[in-house]
């Protein structure tokens, strides 16, 4: 698969996650692409950390808004009976527990659950952004990402970069698999069948309880 099946690949997978009813905040860059796949029969409400819920899929061409853009700065939709509020609103919603499930990248998670996505030491960040909020806030947390970057592992025994925070992480959905993060460690649930279990073990330092 090339970088743009992988990633829609991974966000057609966290669509499957959500339930109907389910307010959902998706992250920075991959997650985003979640909502151009949410089934037909399931509603699910989209918040933006940057302060409106009632998310849309991306805009054709025809349909940009310059005003409507979510925490990313990429346009969107806005769906009847969507509203905006300003931000201590929208993190009110976050802290006060109401996100159901975040869907966000990451650059490690760790056998324990824990996350880093926002800063590699020594190159520029715009900073955490709602990260550590939305990872502690929200009820469930799935990690979206490719399994490997220019294939160094991002799923380590323990995160090496500064971490956003601590045993967070509920789900970690890549292009090889699902693996849900238990009391016990790391559990693969599902495997991509293009991938064998051979090279996702030999992709992920962490250690892997295989139920399948």
């Amino acid at each position: 698969m090339d970088k743009e099946q992988i990633q829609n690949y991974i966000a057609k997978r966290v669509a499957l996650e959500l339930k109907d009813g389910n307010v959902v905040n998706l992250g920075i860059g991959l997650p985003t692409r979640v909502a151009n796949f949410l089934p037909d029969n399931v509603h699910i409400i989209l918040q933006s950390e940057n302060g409106f819920i009632g998310l849309g899929p991306t805009p054709d061409e025809n349909q940009i808004d310059d005003s409507i853009v979510n925490a990313g700065g990429q346009p969107v939709t806005i769906l009847p009976g969507g509203c905006f509020f300003d931000s201590a609103t929208s993190f009110g919603i976050i802290r006060g527990g109401h996100v159901d499930v975040s869907v966000l990248g990451a650059l490690q998670v760790d056998q324990k659950g824990n996350i880093a996505n926002y800063m590699i030491p020594g190159k520029m960040v715009p900073g955490m952004g709602g990260a550590m909020d939305l990872v502690t806030g929200a009820k469930k947390v799935i990690v979206a990402m490719e399994h490997t970057s220019k294939g160094a592992v991002k799923i380590l025994r323990e995160c090496s970069l500064p971490l956003t925070a601590v045993n967070a992480v509920d789900m970690i959905i890549t292009e090889m698999g699902v693996i849900e993060v238990t009391k016990q460690g790391l559990v693969l649930t599902e495997i991509n069948p293009i991938y064998s279990l051979d090279e996702i073990l030999a992709s992920t330092e962490a250690d892997l309880t295989v139920n399948i």
